[in-house]
């Protein structure tokens, strides 16, 4: 649990009398400013809050709670501000999270650019398909591609991400090309673990279908299927930021091109706008300058 995140909720519902409205100011949901509350207390062994129908108020222990904590964030105020030197540099450490091959793609190269302009800051990735949570892994800044992004998370788009089929031409060469979605039942698919395992949908134009695939080998992480894909494993369905270099050299071919797949966005998530460092919000500006504008893939 993020304590001193914890301690802010705590104090925005002891002044508001009410977790609705603090959810409001804060820009998060309620269900967080429950959680915030909730792990607050277990973590004392402690009531804070007498909540009836109309308004919350503070028990003995909230009003000791309440002194400490703001106590707690005023401490923490000071320490931010020092955090930006007079001549307006960035210091200190950023913790970033965002799947493997989206950091081996393009993340990379973008912190790279990013440090590179800003000397006295670090950042440390930790590359997952996994799903954290990022209070309890103080994580500041998370990279995710989804088409629902957790409700809890404040989302911020950062582009679109298209993904297309794609198989070597050694294996369209023995197996033959498919020209309709229904024909790659007769094909070796390799699927995704975590999304889509063997269900894919398309659409063109007006028209959708979606096929049931028989796939012998899923992973859990794009790259994995990309080599399978390159080494003549199959047919995959990838996003374009990782193949479209190797559709343009040749390496890989585009197999049913007239018909796309559900695009999905890349979002970058934290927990709460409203507390932001001045670190994350100009990585955030980067990010979204950098990725504004086609072709970044």
């Amino acid at each position: 649990m993020d304590r001193l995140a914890a301690m802010k909720v705590f104090c925005e519902v002891a002044a508001s009398g009410s977790f609705s409205a603090t959810a409001d100011k804060l820009d998060m949901s309620r269900a967080m400013v429950t959680r915030y509350i909730g792990e607050l207390e277990q973590w004392l062994g402690a009531r804070l809050l007498q909540r009836t129908t109309r308004r919350v108020t503070l028990t003995d222990a909230g009003e000791n709670c309440l002194r400490r904590s703001q106590q707690m964030l005023a401490l923490m105020d000071n320490i931010e501000e020092e955090t930006i030197s007079h001549d307006g540099q960035l210091r200190g450490q950023l913790r970033l999270t965002c799947s493997m091959s989206f950091g081996h793609a393009h993340l990379a190269a973008a912190i790279s650019d990013f440090l590179a302009l800003h000397s006295e800051l670090k950042i440390d990735l930790n590359v997952s398909d996994r799903a954290v949570n990022l209070v309890e892994d103080r994580i500041d800044l998370a990279i995710r591609i989804s088409s629902e992004p957790d409700p809890m998370l404040i989302a911020r788009p950062l582009a679109l991400c298209d993904s297309v089929l794609v198989a070597s031409k050694g294996y369209l060469l023995e197996h033959g090309i498919p020209t309709a979605p229904a024909e790659l039942t007769q094909h070796r698919c390799l699927s995704y673990a975590n999304f889509g395992k063997s269900i894919w949908r398309f659409h063109r134009a007006e028209e959708t279908q979606q096929v049931s695939v028989g796939s012998r080998f899923s992973a859990n992480e794009a790259t994995v299927l990309l080599h399978a894909a390159i080494h003549g494993g199959g047919i995959a369905l990838q996003p374009t930021y990782l193949v479209n270099p190797l559709i343009a050299s040749g390496v890989l071919q585009q197999v049913l091109p007239d018909w796309q797949a559900p695009a999905m966005t890349i979002y970058a998530l934290y927990p709460s706008r409203r507390h932001l460092s001045p670190a994350v919000r100009a990585l955030l500006d980067f990010l979204v300058a950098r990725f504004a504008t086609p072709p970044w893939q």
